[in-house]
């Protein structure tokens, strides 16, 4: 049996909140976004789960082999383990099909687990990911709500791969909303105005 994933689990406390899955960027741990998950969607269950992958000391999600350059057998390999932790919290604490929000290597393993695994995610929240697969597989993500949003001076992840992504998902099915803002690849107030408002709606969609 695979070791479990060192994480954090904040429970809910907002009824009917889409409980969110939050995959930090290279460097991060199961700490780092559960201040914004808190800000994105008040009350929501976070689960944060750290990637099990150490580059140089720093966590991440799968192995590359350069910047941008990913193995792609090993991106399959933890994306498929990635599933089985989600399948296991939410029967361990009662939680609905999570939404990810992913930043960077967070947001890259959130999207080959949507391309790899349709069904294990209620949605997503890709902010600056860019192509996890070269040739991903035919998937079903009918109607799966997905936010991209990529930096126009990003210096990781050139505009046509995250355009590639973007076309990827909705090709399989996937409402694919994608926005590129006047910034890097660090996250802005933007960003969070965005997803926050975001979510809200998909919230006031599920209680129509």
């Amino acid at each position: 049996m695979t070791e479990p994933f060192i994480h954090r689990f904040q429970p809910g406390s907002a009824p009917g909140a889409a409980p969110l899955l939050l995959l930090h960027g290279t460097g991060g741990d199961e700490n780092d976004l559960l201040p914004l998950g808190a800000m994105l969607s008040p009350g929501a269950a976070l689960l944060s789960p750290r990637g099990r992958v150490l580059e140089h000391g720093m966590p991440r999600f799968f192995r590359r082999l350069a910047e941008g350059v990913f193995d792609e057998d090993d991106v399959r390999r933890r994306a498929a383990e990635l599933g089985d932790f989600v399948a296991e919290a939410r029967q361990r604490h009662g939680l609905a099909a999570p939404i990810a929000v992913g930043f960077s290597n967070g947001a890259n393993i959130a999207a080959a687990l949507l391309l790899l695994q349709p069904g294990v995610l209620a949605g997503a929240v890709l902010l600056r990911a860019m192509v996890p697969l070269s040739q991903p597989p035919v998937a079903d993500l009918a109607g799966t709500p997905v936010l991209m949003l990529s930096g126009v001076a990003d210096p990781i992840v050139p505009a046509a791969n995250a355009a590639r992504l973007a076309a990827q998902l909705s090709e399989r099915g996937a409402d694919v909303t994608h926005r590129t803002l006047p910034v890097g690849h660090q996250l802005s107030q933007a960003d969070v105005t965005l997803v926050r408002d975001w979510l809200a709606s998909l919230g006031q969609r599920a209680a129509a």
